[in-house]
């Protein structure tokens, strides 16, 4: 029987955005480039300037003081990470995403899965983004790349490179892993456009990691985890996590700041495989999703339980404004509306919203009932667009 695609040898050659599938994990390791302008839950391979520890919005694996993965520099008493050699950079490349409707860039990892320019990384490196560039660390080879499908709730996401062929991919681990194997993180540590490679150890395998909640994103587990100590850093997201031969035992997703030693960990690979396979077969269920999602344009309120428009009547989803050129705004739809309902649909609040619109795709069109700020209904059909990247 042949060999599964991924283990073929290549040859050497507040508020927030309504999307279809939107609220989604955490971006505990992407490093930001530009996020002045992001709006509160825009978590999406996204991180705020550093601000004061009181301030800092603990939404991140790990709890306690595990900040978006990662501290900026090297953990005291762990070995600093270096350059990646050839060897550790075959078939990985660097990240770099544009989040159009939140003014902001940021940046992460991945890994060729094929010749042909799949990538596999996190949900979380290309969350909220509208446009996707990838950079073949080995070459300088820059692509555009579009998004396949995406697992928001495993924190997987496959990407396809545009015009690829040819290319060098990584290479999948076929043995198991023990507690005290030696690994290697490579990724675009801080986001600085080249990969480092941080060594260190696993320290547990099936791990459970938590992300803490804050005023605005619930916390949320990731199960089965390799937990590994090594200088892991905001970028490394997406990044292959290598044994001693060389070969890819996971994913970079998530690690701890502010202590002696980092804390990291990863998605097994295998783990992340079958939800590629899925998404690869267009199976949409346990939580995959099919290429981008539709889009609104709306910014949602998140208001008090039992909330009701003008203090009575019906329950809706509070609009905090629609964005411009899209399809809300042209609909009139403003800051303090609220949508009652979605081709005759009851909305009752913001989540349910995004969970009906998260049956249609983009280009569909639909009919919303809104009521007005001055308490008048209102309604009108709309066609939805391609959303960014949920």
């Amino acid at each position: 029987m042949p060999a599964p695609w991924y283990r073929r040898r290549a040859p050497l050659a507040c508020v927030g955005l309504v999307v279809a599938g939107s609220l989604a994990l955490a971006a505990p390791l992407a490093a930001a480039a530009n996020t002045a302008s992001a709006p509160p839950t825009a978590v999406a391979a996204s991180l705020p300037a550093a601000p004061a520890a009181s301030d800092w919005p603990y939404d991140a694996y790990g709890g306690g003081t595990t900040r978006y993965g990662g501290s900026s520099q090297s953990a005291s008493g762990q070995t600093p990470a270096t350059t990646a050699d050839t060897a550790e950079s075959t078939g990985v490349v660097i990240i770099e995403t544009t989040l159009g409707y939140e003014d902001a860039q940021a940046a992460g990892t991945g890994m060729v899965l094929t010749p042909d320019g799949l990538v596999l990384t996190n949900n979380h490196v290309i969350e909220g983004s509208t446009e996707i560039t990838v950079t073949i660390a080995a070459t300088g080879q820059t692509y555009t790349a579009a998004v396949v499908g995406t697992d928001a709730d495993d924190d997987v996401a496959l990407l396809q490179l545009q015009g690829a062929s040819g290319l060098q991919t990584v290479t999948i681990d076929d043995d198991a892993e023990t507690v005290g194997d030696a690994v290697t993180a490579v990724g675009n540590a801080s986001g600085g456009g080249v990969l480092l490679a941080a060594d260190g150890a696993i320290t547990e395998l099936d791990s459970s990691v938590t992300t803490s909640s804050d005023r605005l994103t619930a916390g949320e587990t990731l199960d089965g985890m390799i937990e590994f100590a090594a200088d892991v850093v905001a970028g490394d997201s997406g990044g292959a996590l290598l044994d001693a031969e060389g070969e890819v035992v996971g994913m970079t997703t998530a690690a701890s700041s502010g202590s002696a030693t980092t804390v990291a960990y990863a998605i097994p690979i295998e783990d992340a495989l079958a939800i590629v396979d899925k998404i690869r077969a267009g199976d949409e269920t346990d939580g995959v999703a099919i290429g981008s999602p539709a889009f609104l344009g709306v910014q949602v309120a998140r208001v008090p339980a039992g909330y009701r428009y003008g203090g009575s009547g019906s329950q809706g989803a509070l609009i905090a404004g629609a964005i411009d050129g899209t399809p809300a705004a042209d609909a009139g739809l403003a800051a303090g509306d609220t949508i009652t309902a979605v081709d005759g649909t009851a909305v009752a609040d913001a989540d349910a919203l995004s969970t009906l619109l998260a049956g249609y795709e983009p280009g569909d069109t639909v009919t919303l009932t809104w009521v007005d700020r001055s308490g008048a209904p209102r309604s009108a059909a709309v066609t939805l667009i391609e959303g960014p990247a949920a």
